[in-house]
């Protein structure tokens, strides 16, 4: 542990690794490095880590082992040693580009954003982690760098006493680096890691393994030399080309197979196992691999239930062997593995020589770009290939953070709202938006890999149907599709509740019978669906009345379509007048929007002049009504959330049928009064009159057309002008 150490200390440490760098680093490289750490040492503004390790004396021994181990080169190691020194507290990514090049600054920055996104505290065991790990990551160098950096890392906490700091480390060594090491080919890194997080997890277990191979280790590799010696000799009888090694299990596998498999240390028969590497052309690979396992079953007993043939069946990932466990000298159970050099690779390197040998894709975006690093980390071309990697693996996925820490992944694409579902279908149902990193956006805000997302809901809040092109989950789209199920099937409750009590204020009775006919004749197979339309305000409710009565007085024998009516009864209609209707009115919707389609709700017949307010139907359309609409009570307080301000900002040319009710005595002429009236005023058509007369009174519903309000206040005070008219209202 380095607590304090000299200035002296430390160059004469730089100067020892530079016979390990100078094949990377330039004269000029050299010298501005020492440059830099001396002037940073003199600065004295460098802090030691939690484990009291000293930043720049860890540098230096971070890039000895990616020097080493990783096959980094200049621009890993420069980065590394600048990182060190805390340079992009000082400097900005362009001052870094312009003095040590673009590719330092840029593995810089993705050091920096690895460190922002540790502060965060995320959820560090979680496949989504080490993915956005990777993507925040940007260059393959950082990874590796990182992948160093916790080697060295564990290398120096074994006697640590941060206890707690220390198990945390260990447990991302376990959880995260070594499953990165292994993808990329960095066994040897990997095993490391592995042991040495056993070691400091469960000591007495990494402790008892390790003496106990060391015991055994002389008996071992005598016996391995007994069992190996006839199979060399057999198989170069026969021609073959191979060669054979010896392999020791790591502690970690050990441990790991004796927890499986509910044992004590001797428990474990295949400590070791022999592998047999052949070197056969491709054409020849499967008939030699028989041919060895045909030889050594002829020598050695062989255990059937043991037998794996990855050969005629290769697992998924491409890995392709034989593996035998035969009764070998001393009745000792040894495991075989038969395969090729090529199969060798394979195994060895995983999906990443897989993919070279078979030309295609791994299982994700992450295998085949490891795969591309890791030939470049086996090629002599001083990295030269790194140039080309910038990170676009995971093109197709984000990965945000909830406000506790936990990551969540999603498709590209994908917005808001379906955060909202992934949490919760209440909450997505109620979402009015977000806050992402602290900033307000609205429910189609497109996520990004390391946003922290917080959702915003309203109880007032209810799900629409343009939710369903907003959404990129098939997760959310079930749900809302659901919730507008659910939607529909209130509003056409309250559909059927508004025609009863329609039918009720004008004393006609509901038959279901009548009303299933009626629903069947106007073109409807399904119930529900005329009530949705009826909801919609798409059919109506007027109109749906008068058809009953029809179907009523059909299915009743009745040839008359309404009740009898006395002889004094007077209809006009006037079907040759065209009806006049232009969308050159300009109405103004919510605060200040103009050139909006919308509809003049037939329930309340709207006219310019009238105090007016939209309704948002299901299918998005605008319906206006009157203010005093007979409906609007129930639709503010069912649908609050679908009303919308409304005014008129212009008169165009348009005219507009409105119907008025007309009460009082049955004197005589008094038809013919009413009509001058209305035939005398200008612009204003009369569309069709309905008088009723019986005991002297009589009771008359007019329909007229006209411009607007004003034309109609006039025309109401002078129908009240003719004798025996009681009364005239707006219906």
């Amino acid at each position: 542990m380095q607590t304090e150490i000299s200035k002296a200390d430390i160059m004469a440490q730089y100067a020892a690794i530079q016979p390990l760098v100078s094949e990377y680093l330039t004269h000029d490289d050299i010298e501005n490095i020492k440059n830099l750490l001396e002037e940073t040492i003199d600065g004295g503004h460098l802090q030691s880590n939690v484990f009291g390790l000293h930043p720049i004396v860890f540098g230096l021994e971070t890039v000895k082992v990616a020097a080493e181990e990783t096959g980094l080169r200049r621009d890993g190691i420069m980065a590394i040693l600048l990182y060190a020194c805390q340079i992009s507290e000082s400097h900005s990514q362009e001052e870094i580009a312009a003095l040590y090049g673009d590719h330092v600054a840029h593995i810089i920055h993705g050091l920096d954003r690895i460190q922002e996104l540790y502060k965060r505290n995320p959820v560090i065991e979680s496949e989504n982690f080490r993915n956005l790990l990777i993507s925040f990551a940007e260059d393959m160098r950082v990874i590796l760098i990182m992948i160093a950096d916790r080697v060295n890392l564990m290398r120096q906490i074994r006697d640590t006493q941060k206890i707690e700091e220390k198990r945390r480390v260990a447990e991302e060594a376990s959880y995260l680096y070594a499953p990165l090491a292994h993808k990329l080919g960095l066994y040897k890194l990997k095993s490391e890691l592995e042991d040495l997080s056993l070691k400091y997890l469960e000591h007495d277990a990494y402790y008892m393994i390790k003496e106990k191979l060391n015991a055994t280790k002389r008996s071992r590799d005598a016996y391995i030399e007994r069992f190996i010696g006839p199979i060399d000799k057999k198989l170069r009888e026969a021609g073959l080309k191979f060669h054979m090694k010896g392999r020791t299990k790591s502690i970690h596998s050990i441990w790991q197979k004796m927890k499986k498999q509910k044992c004590g240390f001797e428990g474990i028969y295949d400590l070791f196992a022999i592998r047999i590497i052949l070197d056969s052309p491709i054409e020849s690979e499967k008939m030699q691999c028989w041919q060895t396992y045909s030889i050594i079953t002829d020598m050695y007993q062989p255990n059937p239930k043991r037998m794996r043939d990855w050969l005629s069946v290769p697992k998924s990932n491409g890995y392709e062997s034989l593996h035998i466990t035969v009764l070998g000298p001393e009745n000792k159970w040894v495991e075989v593995q038969i395969r090729t050099e090529r199969m060798d690779e394979v195994a060895e390197k995983g999906l990443a020589a897989h993919w070279r040998y078979k030309g295609i894709k791994g299982d994700s975006g992450i295998d085949e770009w490891l795969a591309n690093i890791r030939a470049a980390l086996e090629s002599n071309d001083s990295m030269q290939m790194m140039d080309q990697f910038k990170m676009d693996l995971y093109e197709d996925e984000v990965y945000v953070f909830t406000p506790k820490g936990d990551l969540l992944k999603f498709p590209k694409g994908a917005t808001i709202l379906d955060f909202a579902y992934h949490i919760h279908s209440n909450v997505g149902n109620r979402c009015v938006g977000g806050r992402v990193n602290d900033k307000l956006v609205p429910v189609k805000e497109l996520l990004h890999s390391g946003d922290e997302v917080e959702i915003l809901t309203s109880a007032n809040q209810k799900p629409k149907q343009d939710w369903l092109n907003i959404v990129k989950t098939s997760r959310a789209k079930s749900k809302i599709r659901l919730a507008l199920k659910e939607t529909q099937v209130k509003d056409g409750l309250y559909a059927k509740e508004m025609l009863e009590r329609r039918f009720k204020n004008r004393k006609i009775d509901l038959e279901e019978s009548v009303m299933s006919h009626l629903i069947k004749k106007m073109g409807f197979k399904e119930t529900r669906d005329f009530y949705k339309q009826l909801a919609d305000e798409r059919i109506d409710l007027n109109e749906v009345i008068e058809k009953y009565l029809e179907v009523y007085a059909h299915d009743h024998g009745n040839v008359q379509s309404v009740p009898t009516r006395s002889a004094e009864e007077f209809n006009y209609e006037n079907p040759d007048e065209e009806y006049v209707r232009r969308n050159d009115d300009v109405l103004v919707i919510d605060r200040n929007l103009k050139g909006i389609d919308f509809q003049l709700a037939k329930c309340c017949n709207p006219i310019y002049g009238d105090r007016i307010f939209g309704f948002v139907t299901v299918n998005g359309g605008i319906k206006v009504h009157r203010t005093d609409c007979p409906n609007a009570p129930e639709l503010r307080k069912r649908f609050g959330y679908r009303v919308v301000k409304a005014k008129w900002s212009g008169k165009g040319n348009s005219q507009y049928a409105i119907t008025l009710r007309v009460i009082g005595n049955d004197d005589i002429g008094i038809v013919n009064n009413i009509t001058s009236i209305i035939s005398k005023e200008e612009k204003i058509v009369m569309r069709s009159i309905n008088i009723d007369s019986h005991d002297g009174l009589f009771g008359g519903i007019l329909v007229v057309q006209l411009e607007d309000t004003s034309k109609l206040d006039m025309l109401i005070k002078k129908l009240r002008t003719v004798k025996g008219v009681k009364q005239v209202e707006r219906v």
